[in-house]
């Protein structure tokens, strides 16, 4: 599986309710700080319409979609950066995520206490954010120490290394607790595709995606507080949703009948929750491809990838001897009906390993070790 989404916010916005209803699981909640210390951790299935309909048309049985981890990390506070509330530790359960899930408390909720007193989500935003920001400075400067002492050896490398350092220090200084993004700011700068894969390697919180939820009440997807974190996660081009974390707890206790039934009644398709799943896989702008070689199972890979990627992703040898990939895609078997049907219309091509693999594609590999 290999990809991940770190749910993070203040204490007491709502995340182990989230949790819980997306895991099913029973983690430990409490209405006071802390009372998540290690992290959460569950891996969940991406709801996929197409597996099913493939499975229909190809006659595959119990088909095996693909999956994301969700990790539950406990509520920061002001100071975090500094240690506050075991801070560091919290931090660094979000360098080890690929993308992050800032829940924002939108509910009024006199019996849940809010650790800053009132229900303020900018003002909560930018406090975690600027704890992030703070804590990533704190990172770099580390490594610029070490990077300054290499680089009076006269190494070229390390002196491109420390000029980006530098360079990412100055522009997190000057962040507006995250309005202006890293990634934007670096590449005005000039900076490259190298740079990045350079940064990667310190697992800066500032260079992750992340995706905005809005935690309201009881009475509906929208309210005053949750219109503002929209209007703030569209003015710094991140994701944005809207759901009510008590609700989707209470849906997903239900069995699926009574589910389908109660979201029916509430004129909804499909559950908060499951629109948070699919928005966490585009998020971290993952695609979804499909083997039947013998059971029909879900693949992920980042949108882009090659096809021998692909194949690694199912099995080493599969890459290492690596023939070529009979490949169609989803949306042409859909239309053709049948694979017979899909193999006489011509749709069924043979591809290399440099062939860029697309969202739906049904690939069958080739190789021999």
């Amino acid at each position: 599986m290999g990809f991940n989404a770190g749910i993070i916010g203040l204490p007491n916005v709502g995340k182990t309710t989230i949790f819980n209803a997306l895991s099913n699981t029973k983690a430990e909640m409490a209405n006071y700080p802390f009372c998540t210390i290690e992290p959460n951790r569950s891996i969940v299935a991406v709801p996929d319409e197409r597996l099913n309909k493939i499975s229909d048309i190809l006659k595959k049985e119990n088909p095996i979609p693909t999956k994301i981890e969700f990790v539950d990390i406990a509520g920061l506070v002001k100071g975090a950066s500094k240690g506050e509330g075991l801070g560091n530790k919290f931090l660094s359960h979000i360098r080890n995520v690929n993308s992050i899930i800032h829940i924002v408390r939108c509910f009024e909720n006199s019996n849940v206490a809010h650790v800053e007193g009132r229900i303020d989500p900018i003002r909560d935003i930018e406090l975690v954010n600027t704890e992030l920001i703070l804590s990533d400075i704190e990172l770099l400067e580390n490594a610029k120490i070490k990077l300054e002492r290499k680089a009076k050896s006269g190494n070229k490398e390390v002196k491109k290394r420390l000029e980006l350092v530098c360079e990412v220090i100055k522009i997190l200084n000057n962040l507006d607790s995250g309005k202006a993004l890293l990634d934007e700011k670096l590449k005005e700068k000039g900076f490259g595709d190298d740079d990045f894969v350079l940064l990667k390697e310190y697992g800066l919180i500032s260079l992750k995606p992340v995706l905005y939820l809005a935690n309201v009440g009881e009475n509906g997807l929208s309210n005053t507080y949750s219109d503002e974190v929209k209007r703030y996660a569209e003015s710094t081009d991140a994701q944005f949703l809207s759901i009510s974390g008590k609700i989707e707890e209470e849906i997903s206790e239900l069995p699926p009948d009574e589910k389908t039934e109660f979201l029916n009644a509430m004129g909804l398709s499909e559950s908060g929750l499951t629109r948070l799943i699919k928005s966490s896989y585009k998020l971290l702008d993952l695609i979804t491809f499909y083997t039947t070689a013998t059971q029909l199972q879900a693949w992920t890979i980042k949108n882009g990838s090659k096809a021998l990627t692909a194949a690694s992703k199912i099995h080493t040898d599969f890459s290492k001897g690596f023939i070529k990939a009979e490949v169609y895609n989803y949306k042409d078997l859909i239309e053709a009906g049948s694979e017979h049907a899909l193999r006489e219309s011509g749709k069924l091509k043979f591809e290399g390993k440099d062939y860029a693999v697309k969202d739906g594609d049904i690939i069958k590999f080739h190789f021999n070790v």
